[in-house]
């Protein structure tokens, strides 16, 4: 699946363009992960984009991933994209084995968080959010509350890499996307 047809598939069942900006910043995530690792940023990205799109069709929040893989399998999609979309959710049971399936997990809700944090700055940039003001946040616990701090600090834990560091890449490869989720970078 190329990058166009994933986006039909955005089109086709996410209705929010808080969730489609959502499949936006993940995608720019795991492509920016995928060339820091030397993997495939096309395939990457596809995954990153996809891994919510059920997100607003689901009929419960425990059958998700479950729900929009089954979409994928019908329509021809490949089974490492499947799988890595079932591993983003922790419910599924699918143990995330691939370094795509656990950047995946591990740039999903810190997409999500790092966009709400800058949204809340002053001038809505990217360019003064910074790993220690993510933090702060991360300890407001009003502040974003569903998106699980649990599971960043795991994300990071399975890339091996320090939160900081990874916080830091988050909003580096959210940068060229930022006016298309509705932020700057000055």
């Amino acid at each position: 699946m190329d990058r166009e047809e994933a986006w039909s598939l955005i089109e086709e069942f996410i209705q929010t363009d808080k969730l489609k900006k959502h499949a936006i910043a993940v995608e720019a995530s795991m492509r920016a992960y995928a060339i820091r690792v030397g993997e495939d940023e096309d395939l990457w990205g596809v995954v990153g984009m996809l891994h919510d799109f059920d997100y607003e069709i689901c009929p419960s929040p425990e059958e998700h991933a479950a729900f929009g893989a089954a979409i994928l399998k019908e329509r021809g999609c490949s089974e490492n994209i499947v799988r890595a979309i079932l591993s983003h959710a922790n419910h599924t049971g699918v143990i995330r084995e691939s370094p795509m399936e656990k950047a995946l997990f591990a740039t999903d809700e810190l997409s999500g968080f790092i966009t709400a944090v800058a949204l809340v700055r002053p001038n809505k940039s990217l360019s003064d959010t910074t790993p220690k003001s993510v933090r702060k946040k991360m300890k407001d616990k009003a502040f974003a509350r569903n998106v699980s701090r649990e599971d960043i600090i795991q994300g990071a834990e399975e890339l091996n890499i320090d939160l900081d560091e990874l916080i830091q890449f988050v909003i580096d490869s959210l940068k060229p996307v930022a006016g298309q989720l509705g932020l700057s970078v000055e």
